[in-house]
């Protein structure tokens, strides 16, 4: 079924960024969620298109279906903390040089994400 959203013609979702959409509505929510409840809560879906993304999803790993609650629910398999530092150690992995990685992408912290990772690391925050 075609994508309902209101975009211009040519301005459809990617498919990653549909999963994304997704994941973060049920990352909001506070508790497994169905099909039609996440096509509302995004809004502009058909709920084929929804019901599509939940089972690649699934597939992936990325969701699981709620065993003890309502049928045909799902919840994220992580949390989107333990999701985003996933897909971080899975991109150091890629590249040639993960040091280098870090030191360019620790440059581009804030201050408070700096202090941050000084204080997880151990290290004093500094000044």
């Amino acid at each position: 079924m075609a994508d309902t959203c209101p975009r211009g013609k040519g301005e459809r979702r990617s498919a990653g960024e549909l999963e994304s959409e997704v994941l973060a509505a049920l990352w909001a929510s506070d508790g497994p969620m169905t099909p039609a409840q996440v096509q509302a809560d995004i809004g502009g879906l058909a709920y084929n298109t929804v019901h599509t993304i939940l089972k690649r999803l699934l597939d992936k790993g990325l969701v699981v279906r709620d065993a003890a609650g309502r049928r045909g629910a799902y919840r994220p398999a992580k949390n989107a903390a333990e999701r985003t530092a996933e897909i971080m150690h899975e991109a150091l992995g890629r590249g040639p040089d993960p040091i280098a990685a870090l030191q360019q992408f620790v440059t581009g912290l804030s201050p408070q994400e700096e202090r941050a990772l000084r204080d997880l690391l151990g290290g004093s925050a500094g000044p």
